[in-house]
């Protein structure tokens, strides 16, 4: 896809300050750090477009962007991040599950591990989430260039193995510093927006 137009538009953090349920949505989550605002950046072509930062728990808002005047990517807030108070963990728990459950125009959802790391049981737990409530997801491997090539391969079906992805579930290796995964990303972002 040519990204002509992206802008922030507004971050929310209820359902009375979302934007108005007129352009199709794809929400992005994973867990805290796992690298959504640098992928975001890298598949818009926009450096700072979302803010990136070295401490996880910066995303604290339901951040949309508005991209090529016809859809919206929305950012949520990291999930898993243990350096922050139960309430303010529980808050943002609140915030997903209220934009998943209740936005209409919802068309898919992009979900971010780290290829690096073995998934965690919040991963599991969100995936299974996704899938009783039947979002269609595509699963994203970010921080790709982090790891060899030769143990790629291997990285990528333990977390395969551990989220029971099956033949329809796609899980595309990413990287932000290179671009891999940009156009398959973008593919799966295309079939949601033509569903």
């Amino acid at each position: 896809m040519k990204v002509h137009t992206a802008r922030y538009l507004q971050g929310a953090v209820r359902k009375e300050q979302y934007p108005p349920e007129e352009r199709p949505e794809v929400a992005f989550l994973g867990r805290s750090n796992v690298g959504k605002s640098s992928l975001i950046n890298r598949i818009l072509n926009r450096k700072k477009l979302v803010q990136v930062s070295s401490t996880p728990g910066k995303t604290r808002l339901i951040n949309f962007f508005e991209i090529n005047n016809a859809f919206y990517l929305v950012d949520l807030p990291g999930y898993g991040y243990s350096r922050v108070p139960d309430s303010v963990r529980d808050e943002w728990r609140r915030m997903i599950e209220e934009y998943l459950t209740g936005r209409i125009p919802l068309k898919g959802v992009v979900m971010l591990v780290d290829i690096r790391h073995h998934p965690t049981p919040a991963d599991e737990t969100m995936l299974e989430w996704l899938r009783f409530h039947g979002y269609p997801t595509v699963l994203v491997a970010t921080k790709a260039d982090k790891v060899p090539r030769g143990r790629r391969r291997k990285a990528l079906a333990d977390i395969a193995g551990t989220l029971h992805l099956g033949a329809d579930e796609p899980l595309i290796p990413f990287s932000a510093l290179s671009g891999e995964g940009k156009d398959a990303l973008w593919r799966q972002i295309q079939g949601f927006l033509d569903r």
